[in-house]
């Protein structure tokens, strides 16, 4: 009998052993390391982690592709996530950003759209470059973060070579005095930007599909461990007023020529986990995840995500997520949360749990950086493109012209859009062009001479049902 409960036990658990894939994000390399401030910058930012220069912070950062599940490959054109949980000693602190300075939306209602244009074609199952194409043509306030995407950076050499983003404004200040300034962060790879060109990452996909998360894993365990610079844009909330772009608005950057970037720290992996479901599987990151000194701006796409995050590990972990070990802060308290599965860490005992008790006072944390009354309007972004949105992916084209990169740009993105049917191809044509007229003519170019070796007329079973459904 005791024999046969084990059987049961060990039958009834194996089944039960994985959790919800992230819907995005999903595969990932992870490690432990420590953020070392560099920099004073106390007189205007009170935050935990920059309090003295030396000072060191345990972090635990995740770095992904977005579209791709578990088993695709690492060296797929995709957006890399890059996500960093400092474990500070007022809390957690956690960076959910990417490798592209920019995004391709401004409107958060579009964020499962996109995602869903990105991935498998309902009917087929498989990905679809009429579906993915189709949707930027209808959202071409993307077009800058597609020029980045296929650009020369769009597949680092190694996730060591990652450039990351915070991408969304912030504000850090002084609870203390009301001060505060808005701020873009940056982490600058020590090693440099490397990346790899379409036919290398190709053949990788093919012969190596896990080659990231190897080699990081690799250069860990053999002591070249990686390390990014914290960088930081500042701006002040009077010259925010008078800004010509929207300093919310995350498909734009802030020119370094006129915000420069400023070291704060530098940040090193150094340890790999022992367990990678335990530790990196079950991490948790979101941009609602801060700390006394830094507080959320404005925009709201950031606010969307600070719903969105939390809500998908509640979802895909469990109501009490936070208290796992890799998730867990160094000192926390926050009564509001109680019971739920799986509680495990006490329950805050008899302590009373309801807002504003007369027995135990709580810090408000990030709310405790000043509200500011702010000039211009912030509103729901609607769809429309103004002649403002090309000025950045035009002086893009330029860079990369300057840079001979141009024709790395035309090569990268004919080849993908090539694989859309016929009519929306002409569209992205037309998008292109808005940007610069040489794109547009260039591209059409390289797809005619691609279209000469292709019969749109086996083109596959999504795309067929795609052109169905526009009939």
């Amino acid at each position: 009998m005791r024999l046969y409960t084990q059987l049961i036990e060990t039958l009834a658990h194996y089944p039960r052993e994985r959790i919800p894939e992230r819907v995005v994000h999903a595969k990932a390399a992870g490690a432990w390391g420590e953020f070392e401030c560099t920099k004073d910058i106390t007189d205007w930012c009170s935050a935990a982690l920059f309090s003295k220069v030396g000072k060191k912070t345990e972090v635990l950062a995740r770095i992904s592709t977005v579209a791709g599940e578990r088993g695709s490959s690492d060296t797929l054109r995709d957006i890399r996530g890059f996500a960093v949980k400092f474990k500070t000693d007022e809390g957690n602190y956690d960076i959910v950003g990417n490798d592209l300075p920019v995004f391709f939306i401004r409107d958060p209602i579009k964020f499962p759209s996109l995602n869903r244009s990105h991935k498998r074609h309902p009917r087929s199952g498989v990905a679809d470059g009429s579906m993915f194409w189709d949707f930027h043509n209808k959202n071409q306030e993307g077009v800058h973060c597609l020029m980045q995407l296929f650009g020369p950076r769009g597949v680092p050499k190694s996730l060591r070579n990652v450039n990351a983003f915070g991408n969304h404004t912030f504000k850090f200040g002084k609870p203390e005095d009301g001060t505060f300034r808005y701020v873009k962060i940056h982490f600058k790879p020590v090693d440099g930007i490397k990346t790899l060109t379409e036919e290398e990452a190709v053949r990788l996909a093919g012969e190596e599909p896990d080659y990231h998360i190897k080699d990081m894993y690799n250069a860990i365990e053999s002591g070249d461990y990686p390390q990014w610079k914290m960088m930081l844009q500042v701006m002040t909330p009077k010259e925010a007023e008078t800004f010509r772009y929207n300093i919310f608005d995350i498909t734009k950057v802030w020119p370094h020529a006129e915000f420069p970037l400023q070291e704060v720290g530098i940040m090193t992996l150094n340890r790999n986990a022992d367990n990678y479901f335990a530790e990196i599987e079950q991490a948790a990151f979101s941009p609602s995840t801060l700390i006394p000194g830094i507080a959320p701006s404005a925009d709201l796409m950031l606010h969307a995500r600070m719903f969105s995050y939390p809500d998908a590990a509640r979802y895909r972990i469990g109501p009490n997520y936070q208290q796992l070990p890799c998730n867990a802060a160094k000192n926390v308290y926050s009564p509001y949360q109680r019971d739920g599965p799986m509680r495990v860490d006490g329950n805050y005992g008899s302590d009373p749990d309801y807002v504003r008790s007369s027995f135990r006072t709580i810090r408000s944390g990030p709310a405790d950086v000043a509200h500011s009354e702010w000039v211009g309007k912030v509103q729901a972004y609607s769809s429309d493109v103004e002649p403002i949105d090309w000025e950045q992916p035009r002086t893009l084209w330029k860079l990369f012209k300057k840079n001979g990169e141009d024709e790395v740009f035309i090569h990268n993105l004919s080849g993908h859009v090539n694989k859309a049917l016929p009519e929306v191809q002409k569209e992205t044509v037309k998008m292109f062009a808005k940007v610069d007229e040489e794109i547009g003519k260039r591209l059409e170019a390289a797809l005619s001479k691609l279209g000469e070796h292709v019969d749109h007329k086996q083109a596959p079973p999504s795309q067929r049902v795609l052109a169905e459904h526009r009939r």
